[in-house]
């Protein structure tokens, strides 16, 4: 399951959240999709030297609110602020509804799979060495604090005749582990060869939440005091 599954779909209601935040009727829904799809490679194409990892959007009654995600917040910010009023202007065509737009910055990119997907698949369009691009982003993730990492790349690679796939790992990757926090990411390289696609998969440690038990009956004084006895007499 785990290798078939996509591991953020798979933990989603456990220890992920979904990418769109919002709830539609059955008119509005395919409508909702559409225009969030849009939004999403509208921004990824305008601001693709941004290294964006993840855009969210929540929606309320006549507000959409785009949360992106990315390690450099200040190409979407802009100087004073102008080019984030521009792509809330320019959103404003996509959507009737008011827009708001909160850039975020990723601590550190050097672990985040969707950004390490897209520098591995930029590299590979530089016509830099596949397993060099692969070993290099693999060291610079262990070195950053990953606890494991995977890379699988896959096509004409070197300009070969017969497409094939090549993977590296390196450390614990846990894919079956639902309290494992797995991310996730997949870049495409347009080459002269044709398109070679990079998966990226990173282990990142575990998340533990705590069950609330306050439904849950308490053990009454006589009881405690016979199952200390009962432990006693054993």
């Amino acid at each position: 399951m785990g290798q078939k599954v996509s591991p953020i779909i798979l933990r989603i209601g456990y220890i992920d959240n979904w990418r769109s935040l919002w709830y539609a009727d059955k008119q509005d829904f395919s409508k909702n999709i559409i225009e969030d799809q849009k939004i999403r490679n509208f921004i990824k194409k305008r601001f693709a030297q941004a290294a964006i990892a993840k855009i969210t959007i929540e929606r309320l009654a006549d507000k959409i609110k785009v949360i992106i995600d990315t390690a450099r917040p200040g190409v979407i910010i802009g100087r004073r602020g102008a080019d984030i009023d521009r792509l809330r202007d320019e959103l404003g065509k996509i959507s009737s509804k008011e827009i708001a737009i909160d850039p975020r910055e990723v601590k550190n990119p050097a672990i985040e799979a969707q950004l390490i997907a897209q520098n591995v698949a930029f590299q590979l369009q530089k016509r830099i060495a596949f397993r060099r691009a692969m070993k290099r982003a693999i060291d610079n993730a262990m070195n950053s604090g990953a606890k494991g990492i995977k890379i699988k790349c896959s096509g004409r690679l070197n300009g070969v005749e017969m497409a094939r796939k090549e993977t590296y790992k390196k450390g614990k990757l846990p894919l079956h582990t639902f309290r494992a926090q797995i991310n996730y990411g997949f870049a495409e390289a347009q080459t002269t060869y044709g398109v070679l696609g990079v998966k990226v998969w990173v282990y990142k440690g575990d998340i533990i939440k705590e069950i609330n038990r306050e439904g849950a009956v308490k053990p009454s004084n006589k009881r405690r005091q016979t199952e200390a006895k009962g432990k006693k007499n054993k």
